[in-house]
């Protein structure tokens, strides 16, 4: 009896070890259901997705995200050592942004935090160009103006490609009022833009 409880404990332990390493299986079959092609299924197994990003994945589907578009969403998201989230890309899509823009975004450290800022500039008719060089700058930790003082500049008849110059150029948004005042006092887009020469 003595020999076999040595015997005994190294099997529950060896049990126990299997049960630890066994990863709860997925089903995949959820999506060929869904419609998604075959390739893109396997490719999505391939990324190891779990059973909620399943449902993540169903959600950009049937926002009408492509098939391989729900793909590049994992990969970008796993390539930053998160689950897939799906709301902030299906939010963009319904505020209008390009497909390309909004995987653009994903792809920057800082997406999520601003998510629902960056929507809500493209609303108040602010150019997908601008919106990804305002999420650039900020992913860098760079100053920039903020997408309300882009909003209020494009009010004032500031031009779209003046707007982009000047995020680009890493104008403060400690510097939108001033930016304001001066365009309010007759200050055309090129005397805006040599004031604000570069920083």
């Amino acid at each position: 009896m003595r020999r076999a409880a040595p015997l005994c404990a190294g099997i529950v332990a060896a049990l126990a070890l299997a049960a630890c390493n066994h990863e709860p299986k997925v089903d995949m079959e959820t999506l060929d259901r869904a419609g998604m092609d075959y390739a893109s299924v396997q490719q999505l197994k391939n990324l190891r997705i779990t059973t909620p990003e399943i449902t993540e994945v169903l959600n950009l589907h049937n926002a009408g995200f492509s098939d391989a578009e729900c793909v590049q969403a994992v990969q970008i998201f796993h390539g930053k050592g998160q689950p897939l989230r799906a709301d902030d890309l299906t939010d963009m899509r319904r505020a209008g942004l390009r497909d390309e823009t909004i995987f653009t975004l994903a792809s920057l450290n800082d997406f999520g935090r601003n998510a629902g800022e960056l929507a809500a500039m493209h609303l108040a008719g602010l150019s997908d160009e601008v919106i990804v060089e305002v999420a650039r700058r900020r992913a860098d930790g760079k100053p920039v103006l903020a997408g309300a003082s882009l909003a209020r500049l494009k009010n004032v008849g500031v031009r779209s490609a003046t707007l982009l110059e000047l995020v680009r150029r890493g104008v403060p948004d400690s510097e939108a009022n001033a930016i304001l005042a001066f365009r309010r006092h007759g200050a055309s887009d090129k005397d805006i833009l040599r004031h604000y020469s570069g920083s």
